[in-house]
This record gives structure tokens, C-alpha cells and sequence, in this order.
């Protein structure tokens, strides 16, 4: 089974082909709003790396957020696109998932930040379990003071990840309990978000293209922007 994993939803872009014997190829760019532009020559590059064509894919693994729309509705527009040309079933992964993942070798609680501009974060905590990780509780949205103070009520060891921890550092230092992870480990991985798929695909928890939904937290700028023009 191969599984092609597309992941769009933050300044950093990425996507990577993998199966039983992990990650065969992957490429990533961090060019910010260029993921239109970006995604598709990186998708034939990756096929090419890892010697196999589009038509062996069995699974579409996707980002669906929460995250930046704009690289959202991209991602989530060419993974569909493709799924239906081949046939395959889809497999949707949430990003702050994608986030926790690769720092999941911890007895510590783990809070994964994504910038979502305009001051606030997209945020979850999760729990090393046997195989991965569990997410405790909703994906919140906040501002970074909202984040701090969660993390100082949990009374916890936490490993702090994401851009938008990065981003807002000043508002996590002094916390004796809260390690900021390094900048190295910033973004949603498609190398992350092709194992997590493969083990869901191992127990086949499938979509079909049309279940596939991006999760959004708030409205987007766009939209938010013309209601604040439209204001008196």
C-alpha cells in the first residue's frame, strides 16, 4: 500500500509518498502563499524519487487543518482532485496532530501551537500512548495569554511545539515547567502525516473525497475583513 500525503496548512508546504516500509520520498518548501504554485511540480518530483507513478497510489492522506485557509483549501483541493482521478480513498489528518507526532517519545504533556495570525494560536495537548499519541480535550483557538494560561493551571511538565509558540515565545519564557521545542521541529510534517495515515489506512478508517472537511476554527480573514469594512 502507498499512501501520497499532501500538507498545506501553514507557511511551510509539504508532501511525501511512504507505505509498510516508512517514507520513500518527500519534499517541503517554506515559500509561504506560493503552495498553488509549489505543490504540484513537488508531487512529480517525489514520484520520481521514489520510482513509482501516480497510478500505484492506494491512499490520499491530506492536512485538514486547523490552519492558514488559503493553503488549506489548496491542499485539500489537489488531494481531492487527485483521489478521485485514481480511484482511492482518502485519509484527513489534523495538523496539531502532524505537530505532536515527531516529539510523541515523552512522558511529558505535549501543547502543539500553530500561528493562526491576527494575535491568536490554534492549540490542542496530547499524551504519548502505545503506537502515537491522544489528543486531550478540542482544538481551541486563542490568544497566545490564553495558551499560557492553560499550560500554568495543567500544573504539568509540558513540551511546548509549533510556529506559533515560536512566534510568541516571550509569553512562554519564565514557565519552569514549559520547554519550547526547537525551531527544527516549527511545522506540520508530510512525512509525519504519511505514518499516522498508513496506520489508520492499516485499520481502514477511510473517507471518500466528498467526507473530507477542513477544520476551521473561525471564519477567514477575508471574510472576517469585510465585515469590519461593512461596520458604521
Amino acid at each position: 500500500m502507498l499512501i501520497l500525503g499532501i500538507e498545506t496548512a501553514t507557511a511551510s508546504a509539504g508532501c511525501a509518498i511512504g507505505g509498510h516500509e516508512g517514507v520513500l520520498a518527500h519534499a517541503s518548501s517554506g515559500r509561504g502563499r506560493r503552495h498553488a504554485e509549489n505543490l504540484v511540480p513537488a508531487i512529480q518530483f517525489i514520484c520520481t524519487q521514489a520510482q513509482i507513478e501516480l497510478s500505484e497510489i492506494s491512499v490520499v492522506a491530506v492536512d485538514v487543518g486547523p490552519g492558514l485557509f488559503t493553503g488549506l483549501r489548496v491542499g485539500i483541493a489537489t488531494a481531492k482532485s487527485l483521489a478521485y482521478a485514481l480511484k482511492v480513498p482518502m485519509i484527513g489528518v489534523p495538523s496539531l496532530d502532524l505537530l505532536a507526532f515527531p516529539v510523541r517519545f515523552t512522558n511529558r504533556l505535549i501543547a502543539a501551537a500553530i500561528d493562526a495570525r491576527r494575535g491568536e494560536l490554534y492549540y490542542a495537548f496530547y499524551r504519548q500512548v502505545p503506537g502515537g499519541i491522544q489528543r486531550i480535550g478540542d482544538h481551541q483557538v486563542g490568544t497566545p495569554d490564553d495558551l499560557a494560561s492553560e499550560l500554568l493551571l495543567s500544573r504539568e511538565e509540558i513540551l511546548l511545539v509549533g510556529d506559533g509558540a515560536h512566534r510568541y515565545a516571550e509569553t512562554f519564557e519564565g514557565m519552569s515547567r514549559v520547554e519550547l521545542v526547537d525551531h527544527g521541529f516549527s511545522h506540520p510534517s508530510a512525512n509525519s502525516l504519511v505514518q499516522l495515515a498508513h496506520a489508520r489506512a492499516l485499520r481502514e478508517q477511510f473517507a471518500q473525497p466528498d467526507d473530507v472537511d477542513p477544520i476551521y476554527l473561525r471564519k477567514p480573514d477575508a471574510e472576517i475583513n469585510w465585515v469590519t469594512r461593512d461596520r458604521p
